[in-house]
């Protein structure tokens, strides 16, 4: 290899490194707007929210998306399976297919279920949570005269 050739292969990989972005430091404004405040704020409303759509995205797969379940016979099984079953026994290989599709079918609605019950149950918990500590710091962080303390006195703690 010629060394002009080396540095033209130099050459190009500097010029494909340089177009990745780099973070080396926070920008000095202190965050992305660049006014010095939070960049994220979520506030116990916004989760209650978020917490109750979960909520009731679970209710309405459990009612609306039970194909399994649906026109049970008394065997138990939804029409899907006993049309499975029938195509399956004629000897017809969609009857192995449409059982495939409703076994894949069960278990992506129970992952996404199971996704908003999660989702629901951890920002109650959060929910509560954050309250019992707001109490608790509440608590702990007052004046000898049982009134809060100010955020002034608090403010010496952190320089």
């Amino acid at each position: 290899m010629a060394w002009d050739e080396w540095e033209q292969l130099k050459a190009q990989a500097a010029d494909r490194q340089s177009a990745r972005t780099q973070l080396n430091q926070a920008p000095a404004q202190g965050g992305p707007g660049g006014d010095g405040g939070p960049d994220l704020v979520v506030r116990q409303d916004d989760l209650g929210a978020v917490g109750h759509d979960a909520f009731v995205l679970h209710g309405d797969l459990v009612k609306k998306v039970d194909i399994a379940g649906a026109g049970l016979n008394s065997d138990q099984a939804g029409s899907t399976h006993q049309a499975a079953s029938a195509l399956s026994r004629s000897n017809f290989t969609m009857g192995g297919e449409l059982m495939t599709t409703l076994s894949v079918w069960e278990s992506q609605v129970k992952a996404v279920r199971q996704a908003c019950a999660h989702i629901s149950n951890h920002l109650d918990f959060s929910k509560k949570l954050h309250a019992d500590d707001d109490a608790e710091i509440a608590a702990v962080i007052m004046s000898r005269d049982g009134s809060a303390m100010p955020v002034s006195e608090l403010d010496k703690y952190f320089r």
